[in-house]
This record gives structure tokens, sequence and C-alpha cells, in this order.
């Protein structure tokens, strides 16, 4: 699946692309063309993340990984929005996509507004955080392929030359 990451906020904007790999139980690469070279893999335990000429990679348990402004918990069905999201809404959207929208619990003072868009077999299109201090955080997704061809290899990281791994905090 193809994934675009729009940010723009504190002054910065930033626009990311690549490649998204699925697989269940809990295993995601998300390999950048924009810009090239970056990757993120979860490898069901523990997240890597590592842009070109980084010395240091982190590497985060993925129980650690639950913030709402990653849509990796979402991609993996790992989250219940009815009971995360306060004033959860529903409504029509394009292409006969439903948008679900509300603002997560406790994340108010951060959070102002959350909302995915899925068609109705529940594939998710996009996904739009708003933060309190106005910036914007987008993922669009296309070109989803069901049960697409990955090996476990491609769920394993190789620390480039160079590079060690340390423990890491996740990606703010």
């Amino acid at each position: 699946m193809h994934f675009t990451q729009k940010y723009d906020g504190m002054g910065l904007h930033r626009q990311e692309s690549g490649i998204l790999l699925l697989r269940k139980p809990g295993k995601m690469r998300w390999t950048y063309s924009s810009p090239a070279g970056k990757l993120f893999i979860l490898d069901g335990k523990d997240a890597y993340f590592y842009s070109p000429g980084d010395t240091e990679i982190p590497r985060v348990p993925a129980k650690k990984l639950d913030d709402l402004r990653s849509p990796l918990r979402f991609l993996l069905g790992h989250t219940q929005l009815s009971k995360e999201l306060t004033n959860l809404q529903i409504a029509p959207a394009d292409n006969e996509d439903y948008t679900l929208s509300g603002i997560p619990k406790n994340m108010e003072k951060r959070i102002a507004s959350f909302s995915i868009t899925a068609n109705a077999d529940g594939v998710i299109q996009s996904m739009r955080i708003e933060e309190t201090d106005g910036a914007i955080n987008t993922f669009s997704f296309s070109g989803e392929q069901p049960n697409a061809p990955a090996t476990d290899a491609d769920f394993v990281f190789h620390a480039p030359d160079g590079t060690h791994i340390i423990e890491g905090m996740p990606p703010v």
C-alpha cells in the first residue's frame, strides 16, 4: 500500500511518502521513497526508526507505540474507537467512504480533533490529527493489496554499517 504523510506545525511543513507492508500479528514496514532511505520497521515486538545519516537507531518496545498521532495501532486493528474517543461521530465522505471523528480521551488538552476516513469494508483511507497548538498531521493510504506478499525477513531490521541500536522513545 502507498502512504503519504503531511505535517504542518511549529513552523515545519513536511511531506513524506513510500510503501507500507502490513502483516498480522503486529508487523509493519514503512519504506520511504521521500525521503529516500528512511525506514520504520515494527517486528511485532520492537520498532526501529532509521533515517540516512543517523548513527544511532532508536528501538522502542511495541507496547509503547500507543500515541494517537501515529496510525500504527489503527492499521493493526489494536483499538476500539468507541472506548477511546469522546463525541464519536460518523459522517459520509467522498467515494462512499465514511469519516469517524472525535477527541481522544485524556488528550483533550493536546488533541483538538481526530478523524479516520475508511471505506465500507473498514479499509483506512486517511487519518487526520489536529493538535491544540494548530499542528496538523495527516496520513493518506492508497493501493491496498489484501494479503500482499511479504516474508518474515521483510520485518527484520538490519542496522547499517556504522550505526548502533539504542533504547529510544516513540517518535513525535
